[in-house]
């Protein structure tokens, strides 16, 4: 078996930028344009700044994803701010083990699928905007949690949260859909963190203060 695989097809251009962000790219660019021909060259250079931050934050690199058997890949970029094991959650029934991943302005904010599985639920809470690297940004934030499962039955929950200024989650997935280990599935805009509850057996790879990327990082393994 290979090591690595693409797990989704991989990008036609050089720089990807996820759909969801054409239309915040596009109307940056068109006022620009207006501010560029009415000769407004400050607020023509500060469009091309947002212009083009907008283009970095939307970027959607090509991930080769892991194939070792039973890996889990981290569903986000960003830094590890919560490795915990805990008995009781609403999104996990009995012991597991959670991690929390916070996503900074400048990561990459598409999120991907941490294992091979079945989508078994999907849960929307329109929550409050806590900044999202505060322990309770992850009940009364606005979240939205996938419930997944693999083919020998172990469950996992992956759960976007939004974060202080982030006011749009969009996830592509619904129950009964079957998904692949670092498939792109959704994306947060502006900020935001995402956390795992893994069961309690699995293996976990990281630590607190680990700065991971989505699809190719390992978060854990299944024993």
């Amino acid at each position: 078996m290979e090591k690595y695989s693409w797990s989704d097809p991989t990008g036609q251009t050089a720089f990807p930028v996820a759909k969801a962000g054409y239309p915040f790219i596009f109307s940056t660019a068109f006022v620009t344009l207006i501010f560029a021909l009415l000769g407004m060259v400050y607020l023509t250079l500060t469009g091309l700044l947002v212009s083009f931050f907008l283009c970095g934050f939307f970027r959607d690199p090509d991930r080769v994803i892991p194939n070792n058997s039973g890996a889990i890949v981290s569903p986000a970029d960003g830094k590890v701010i919560l490795v915990k094991n805990i008995n009781d959650s609403v999104f996990y029934e009995g012991a597991c083990n959670k991690i929390s991943i916070f996503m900074s302005l400048f990561n990459v904010h598409v999120n991907r699928n941490p294992v091979d599985g079945t989508v078994k639920k999907v849960r929307y809470y329109p929550g409050k905007f806590f900044a999202a690297n505060q322990d309770k940004a992850s009940l009364q934030n606005e979240h939205n949690a996938v419930f997944l499962q693999t083919a020998d039955g172990k469950s996992i929950c992956v759960v976007q949260v939004a974060g202080l200024i982030a006011r749009r989650i969009i996830c592509k997935v619904q129950p009964g859909d079957d998904v692949l280990r670092g498939q792109r599935y959704g994306l947060i805009c502006f900020g935001s963190r995402l956390d795992v509850y893994l069961p309690a057996d699995a293996e976990i790879k990281v630590t607190v203060g680990d700065r991971i990327k989505a699809g190719s990082s390992l978060l854990g393994q299944f024993r």
